[in-house]
This record gives C-alpha cells, sequence and structure tokens, in this order.
C-alpha cells in the first residue's frame, strides 16, 4: 500500500481555486496552474489499500486505484501513468469533468472524507504530458477492416481509438465543424481548457484515426452509403435531444435550450466570434434545471457579464450530509457547490415554472413560477405562492431524453429503438442490423463522462471480435450495467 498510516495521519487536502473575481474574467480552468502537484503524494497516501477495493466497483472504467494511488506516493509517476492509462483512454476529461462516483464508494470515506482520486487522477495524467511520456501507440499491423464511428464525444473517441490500437482503419465522423461532441461543445472552457482535447486528437491521428468533422451522417452520407462503405460502424451520436418545457410562452425569443447556448460560447472562446450570438451580457438570466449543464450555464453568464443568473431546479434542496436512504457505497444525492456556484447566482430548490411573460416585441421579460410539494413523486402546486420574477434570457437545462431522429440516420439503417428511444442493443453492443454497434449515451441514455468512455472500450471490444473473430481488448462493462445508487 502507499502510506501505512496516510489515512490516519494526513488530512484531506485540495488544491487551491483562483481567485473568483480573477477567475470570472477570464475562460482559464478554475485551479491555480501547479496547485496539485505540492499536495497530491501524500493526498495519495491516504489510500489504505483495502482488501475489496469498492472504488473498482464506484469507476465504471475499473480503474485500478489503489495501485496508482501508490506509484504517486512512491514518485513513480511514469508507472502511475501506465497503470492509469490500463483502464481509461482520456484520464485528463475524466479527471476534470467525472463527478467521482470512485469517491463516494471509497472505504476510507465510510467515516472520513475520501481519498482525493479525481484530484491524483488528474495529476498523474498532467505530469506524463509534460514529462513526454504520452505518445502515439500506432498498431504493428492493419487488419485490412474498416469502421467507421459517428459522433466525436468521449464514448466515440473511446472506441476508436481502441479500434485503431487493433489495426482497424478507423474514420470518425462529426458533424460540428471540429472534433469533440459534447466535449468540445458543450464543456465551458474553465472547466476543461480545450487544448487537453487538442493534443489527444493529435495522438489519435498519429495513431492513425481518421477525423472526418463537418460531415452529418444520414444528411450528407446516408445510412445506406455507410453500410457499402465500412466493415462495421459504431453509433455514438450521444442523447441530444432536449427535455423542452411546453408552458405559455415557450415561443418568445430569448427562451433557449443549454446547447443552443453553450455552443456559441465554445465558439467564441475558438475565435470564432468576437460576441457569442447567444450573450447574457446585461441580462436577467433565468437557469431552469439544477444540473451540472444548469451549473456550466451559469457559469457561462456569469462570465459574459450577466445582471443577475438564478437557477431553478424543481426538486427539494438536497441535504448536506448523505441521507439515511442512500448509504454508502451507492452515490448520494447530496447538495454540491460547483466553481460556477461559488461566483455567482441564486439557487432556488422546489419551484416550477408556470409561464414565460413577453413584451410588446415578443420577448420574454420576465417568467411566472409557483413553490411545489412532492406527493407519490409528483410535484404539486402551493397555492398562494406564485410570483414573478425578471428573465430577459432564459436557458433550459433539463436533461435529454435520446438520440435525435431528425436526419433520418435511424431510420435511413432501420433501427430498433428501445422502450425509452434509445437505440437497442444486446449483450454486445449490436444493434439489430448486423455490423452496428452502439456505444454511449445513444443507447444508454444521458449518462456521465466515465460511462461514455467505459462504453467506448466495451463496445470497441465487440467490433473488433465481430471483425476478427476474436478480441483481446478490454471490457470493462456491459450494456445492462448501472451505476450504484439509489
Amino acid at each position: 500500500m502507499a502510506d501505512p498510516r496516510g489515512f490516519l495521519t494526513t488530512p484531506q487536502q485540495h488544491p487551491e481555486r483562483r481567485p473568483v473575481t480573477e477567475r470570472v474574467q477570464d475562460w482559464k480552468e478554475v485551479y491555480k496552474p501547479g496547485g496539485l502537484l505540492p499536495i497530491i503524494s501524500k493526498q495519495a497516501g491516504r489510500c489504505m489499500d483495502c482488501g475489496i477495493p469498492f472504488c473498482h466497483n464506484g469507476c465504471p472504467l475499473g480503474n485500478i486505484i489503489p495501485e496508482w494511488n501508490d506509484l504517486v506516493w512512491k514518485g513513480d509517476w511514469e508507472g502511475a501513468s501506465e497503470r492509469l492509462h490500463a483502464t481509461n483512454n482520456f484520464p485528463e476529461f475524466t479527471g476534470r469533468l467525472c463527478p467521482a462516483p470512485c469517491e463516494t464508494a471509497c472505504v476510507l470515506g465510510i467515516n472520513q472524507p475520501p481519498v482525493t482520486i479525481k484530484n491524483v487522477e488528474v495529476a498523474i495524467i498532467d505530469r506524463a504530458w509534460e514529462d513526454g511520456t504520452v505518445k502515439p501507440l500506432p498498431p504493428e499491423r492493419l487488419s485490412g477492416r474498416t469502421v467507421a464511428v459517428i459522433g466525436s464525444g468521449p464514448s466515440g473517441l473511446a472506441a476508436a481509438q481502441q479500434l485503431t490500437r487493433a489495426g482497424h482503419t478507423v474514420a470518425v465522423y462529426e458533424r460540428a465543424d471540429r472534433i469533440g461532441g459534447l466535449l468540445r461543445y458543450g464543456i465551458p472552457e474553465f472547466k476543461m481548457e480545450k487544448r487537453h482535447l487538442n493534443r489527444r486528437i493529435e495522438q489519435m491521428r498519429a495513431e492513425g484515426t481518421k477525423f472526418r468533422p463537418g460531415m452529418h451522417i444520414g444528411v450528407d452520407l446516408t445510412g445506406d452509403a455507410l453500410l457499402a462503405r465500412y466493415d462495421a460502424i459504431v453509433l455514438a451520436v450521444g442523447s441530444t435531444k432536449a427535455r423542452d418545457l411546453e408552458v405559455p410562452g415557450r415561443d418568445l425569443a430569448g427562451v433557449h435550450q443549454a446547447m443552443d447556448y453553450l455552443p456559441y460560447a465554445n465558439k467564441t472562446c475558438e475565435g470564432d466570434y468576437l460576441t457569442a450570438p447567444i450573450d447574457a451580457f446585461g441580462k436577467h438570466v433565468v437557469v431552469i434545471g439544477g444540473g451540472d449543464t444548469g451549473a456550466d450555464c451559469l457559469g457561462t453568464a456569469t462570465r459574459q457579464g450577466a445582471a443577475s443568473v438564478t437557477q431553478l431546479e424543481i426538486m427539494p434542496r438536497p441535504t448536506d450530509e448523505r441521507p439515511g436512504h442512500q448509504p454508502w457505497p451507492t452515490y448520494p444525492m447530496i447538495f454540491r457547490v460547483s466553481s460556477a456556484h461559488e461566483e455567482n447566482g441564486e439557487r432556488v430548490y422546489a419551484v416550477s415554472t408556470t409561464e414565460f411573460v413577453g413584451d410588446d416585441n415578443g420577448r420574454v421579460q420576465a417568467l411566472k413560477l409557483t413553490e411545489v410539494r412532492f406527493e407519490g413523486g409528483r410535484p404539486v402546486p402551493v397555492e398562494g405562492t406564485e410570483r414573478e420574477i425578471p428573465a430577459d434570457l432564459v436557458l433550459l437545462a433539463m436533461g435529454f431524453v435520446g438520440p435525435e431522429r431528425g436526419n433520418g440516420l435511424i431510420d435511413q439503417l432501420g433501427l430498433a429503438l428501445d422502450e425509452r428511444g434509445n437505440i437497442a442493443r444486446d449483450a454486445e453492443y449490436a444493434t439489430n442490423v448486423p455490423g452496428v454497434f452502439v456505444a454511449g449515451d445513444a443507447g444508454r441514455g444521458q449518462s456521465l463522462i466515465v460511462w461514455a468512455i467505459a462504453e467506448g472500450r466495451s463496445a470497441a471490444s465487440s467490433v473488433d471480435a465481430y471483425l476478427s473473430g476474436t478480441s483481446t481488448l478490454p471490457k470493462p462493462i456491459p450494456p445492462t450495467a448501472r451505476q450504484v445508487t439509489v
């Protein structure tokens, strides 16, 4: 194990974030550069190397967490990077963006603050990039088989890298103008600077993966053409059909889906715009939805200079401590404060929007809401609690309900859907169409980045076996696996 007494002698410590007044003036990541390395070896030393390490169970990738904690504590950074990459293609993404279910499953967390696994992970990979130990791993020989991966989010990229390294010729298609999917245009720059994504894409390019941005499959290239051109297809198109809010005034100008708003901010950071076409400067912004996407909207609106930001959530405020009915090692629903919440905004719980109010020009100027209580699991309005708040810009961040069908690809390929509207697949990630596989949110439904990467790796193993008859690629999870929660 690492430090035999580390969990007894070393308190939990997190890296320091930059001052709020400084970081809201730019789009750089919120943590102080280099703030992890001075503390991370001792933090890794808190790992107890449990007889049954439940952190493995909390992580869909099956990361070998105690091993790389031990290697970090001993100062073997290259060895730690090797063990980390053995199970995770993109630890710089998960180390920044994953909510760390491994930490809520940490055995130390039963009665103490858990090991800061996520911080150790990102410190390992950042050090590996700095030391030049992350190198392209091209295959020794090519199989002569071709694979199309549709979608360049974390699931698609993971599947593509695994299949390329197995010797297949892989092309990744992306409808946006740049590769990365939600990593590129859904995650704000202050949560993950896109240089981390860019250098991983360059590694994949050097390994032989082909990238085809600006290609809308189903429109620019039909499903039939795709089947004729490739030996296998991996659909990693995500769950991008946004949940809507059908209340009076929904058609007013200034009411947008979060994923219509966030990409413009990222494109502005890329230099495509001087000012985002949907901009919060000087506006009273209301974000409907209390999850991560809502927090991303809050942080983005703050940096754009919003006059105020209010985040609405229909559920009651979670408790500060783990609820009794959500015991360790489940992932508990507790009150969490993101970096964006530290910076600005008001969070309002147990309320429901009833109407958007417009001005004479057809633009939203206010929002009507009412408090709710839950009866039988359903929200019921509380009489006499109706009120109106100013809203010049409303952002809907209420989650997603399945893959989009507007491009016709699902119908062109004749794919079956499950009862939730996701693309149906069997135990091998295969759809009802021979040679067509599905990975990530398109088959699972809206989920976490760590699940997407795990599914991409697992689907790649199934595709490799389909093309080659057998596969040595790892397969961390089956399609039926679910997060340990209540």
